[in-house]
């Protein structure tokens, strides 16, 4: 091993720059070079002792001989030049002109040399060049022409007569050019091992490439067909490659991306630009059919980059342009671009929702606040104005009920604050919703006369006993029904209805008033938000009342839903559990406390209330 590595060593510092960093050229140098430096070698070395043997040589020896210098010289030329077509045609008439030399000398074309010709075009074709190879075969052809015609005019010496000397020569011919065209398939044998070698070494490069890159290289005909598709596919689509070509692919493209996919191709075809389209893709289940949770179709996006292939192999030139795409999975992307709507959306509304909060906020508080300002002031002026008794208490009547709604909006704004940060507790106790009821539908049963709406209550008797806060309850039955008797005209009828279902409590209030419309009809429940237009508005509010309802329906594991129809009228059903379940007791400081009006107030807002009273 060691003699080896410095022969290699030796035929690499030998090498042509040009040469040294491509392994194919690199073997085809080596093996121009090492036989050739090796036999020189050899055959010079064994000329002292052919000579002692021998004696004196010939002429035709001495040109034998002197023909060892040759593959040196060639060596050397193609160490220095690096052309490598070149130091082969040099081989070819170096070795051309020893055997016609030779045979020319010996007999002609019935030379033992002559035999030699047939190795010349095998020679060449280490070459691996066309060219060398041709021009090898028509130098062959002619010196052998050549010998014939010399032959057949007596222009060489005729052989010598003693047979057994021809004889030996005849079969040193044969036996040399065997050996030598051995050689030759020895090292032809050796390139196409090397290049096998580094053909699956680069294959093996590729083959990592494709397999561990999370693109996905594929190649298509104009049509969308698929010739070729990288294996990464199996794990963006869980689905084998073989699956995937034709028109595979195309099948799982959503229907609606189709026409894009099929014109970007069609256009990376003909225009010749990189086109690029983004569409969606069936992706297998691991279970099966590719269906998510709700059964829907799983579908991933894709970016597809695609441009014309560069067609360069001479051999398989396709009359078709075809196109090379890379896919890229871009679900994740496309899945941050919707949330990025969703909040845009979401931050669009509440900005909307603010414009309006501030304009009803200030109407409900501008008008109780000029009341109480005006009222006293003509108070004040009582002795100007001559005010009685009667008229001073009937203004002060209206302060109070303009103060106490100023307090009733300014308590549902805390209330709505503390639902959304998440301080908003109730204390569940067991109750009997039947009595809670029909005492709220007795206290707007006044409000329902003066509205000329007739309020219908309807519980059985038999209601159970249901686990809850029993103020909480009374705050959602007293603004789902003042709501009912505030968009109900005159005339109109608003039902409430209780009933049991199961485990749950179910209520139901039912008007004949305005409905609501489809678009509002979805944003019901969101905190500030009254259906209608803000600036037109024919009743009082804060658009907090279904909010707080929602919200205390939620904290009570219930469900509340709305449907309704314009100037139809509008349904609202809420279905509570009759056994609720309470939930780790906070620190009594951070549980809210309902009023007996109905509003949640803490301790301390509750005795300003008294105390106001």
């Amino acid at each position: 091993m060691t003699v080896l590595n410095i022969i290699h060593d030796c035929l690499d510092a030998l090498l042509h720059p040009s040469a040294r960093y491509d392994a194919l050229t690199r073997a085809r140098h080596r093996a121009f070079m090492a036989p050739r430096l090796l036999g020189s070698l050899a055959a010079f070395a064994a000329f002292p002792v052919y000579l002692a043997m021998r004696g004196a040589p010939t002429a035709l020896e001495v040109a034998a001989f002197s023909w060892l210098v040759a593959p040196i010289l060639l060596s050397w030329f193609l160490s220095r030049t690096g052309r490598y077509e070149g130091a082969h045609v040099l081989s070819s008439l170096a070795l051309t002109g020893l055997v016609m030399t030779m045979a020319m000398t010996t007999g002609g074309i019935e030379s033992f040399a002559a035999i030699w010709l047939v190795v010349v075009p095998l020679e060449a074709a280490l070459s691996a060049s066309r060219r060398v190879v041709a021009f090898a075969s028509v130098l062959a052809l002619s010196c052998t022409a050549l010998l014939i015609v010399f032959g057949q005019f007596d222009l060489l010496p005729s052989p010598d007569a003693n047979s057994v000397p021809r004889g030996v020569f005849m079969a040193f011919g044969v036996a040399s050019a065997a050996l030598y065209a051995a050689g030759l398939a020895f090292g032809a044998e050796s390139l196409a091992r090397t290049s096998v070698a580094l053909l699956y070494v680069e294959e093996d490069r590729y083959r990592l490439l494709a397999r561990n890159m999370s693109d996905v290289i594929t190649r298509h005909r104009r049509n969308g067909a698929v010739q070729f598709i990288s294996p990464a596919v199996e794990a963006m689509l869980g689905t084998p490659v073989s699956r995937l070509l034709g028109h595979g692919l195309f099948d799982r493209v959503h229907v609606a991306d189709r026409p894009a996919y099929l014109t970007a191709l069609s256009d990376a075809a003909r225009g010749g630009e990189v086109r690029s389209v983004e569409f969606r893709l069936r992706r297998e289940s691991p279970r099966g059919p590719a269906r998510g949770q709700n059964g829907q179709v799983d579908f991933i996006w894709v970016e597809m980059r695609c441009r014309p292939l560069e067609q360069t192999s001479e051999v398989a030139v396709s009359p078709e342009a075809e196109v090379v795409a890379v896919l890229r999975d871009v679900t994740d992307r496309k899945i941050q671009e919707q949330a990025l709507d969703l909040a845009r959306t979401a931050a669009e509304q509440a900005d909307a929702s603010k414009t309006r909060f501030l304009a009803t906020m200030s109407h409900e508080l501008r008008t109780p606040l000029n009341a109480i300002i005006g009222f006293s002031e003509m108070i004040i002026q009582e002795d100007a104005l001559m005010i009685d008794a009667a008229r001073r208490k009937e203004y002060a009547q209206l302060i109070n009920d303009s103060g106490q709604h100023l307090l009733s909006v300014v308590n549902g704004i805390l209330d709505m604050s503390k639902m959304e940060s998440g301080n908003f507790e109730i204390s569940p106790e067991p109750f009997a919703p039947r009595a809670a009821l029909v005492n709220c539908c007795n206290l707007l049963a006044l409000k329902a006369r003066e509205n000329a709406v007739d309020l219908v209550t309807r519980a059985p008797e038999d209601l159970p006993v249901m686990t809850g806060d029993p103020r909480a309850f009374k705050q959602i039955v007293l603004n789902l029904v003042a709501n009912a008797i505030k968009f109900t005209e005159r005339g109109g009828r608003v039902t409430v209805s209780a009933n049991v279902e199961g485990s749950r409590l179910m209520l139901r209030f039912t008007d004949t008033g305005v409905g609501i419309s489809a678009d509002d009809l979805k944003r019901i429940g969101d905190p500030f938000f009254q259906a209608g237009t803000t600036y037109q508005r024919r009743h009082e509010g804060t658009g907090l009342g279904l909010s707080i309802v929602k919200s205390l329906v939620a904290l009570h594991a219930g469900e509340m839903t709305v449907q309704s129809k314009l100037d139809e009228g509008t349904s609202v059903t809420v279905a509570l559990p009759l056994t609720l379940t309470p939930r780790t007791e906070q620190p009594s400081s951070n549980i809210a406390t309902l009023n007996p009006a109905g509003r949640s107030a803490t301790p301390e807002r509750s005795q300003q209330v008294k105390k106001s009273a």
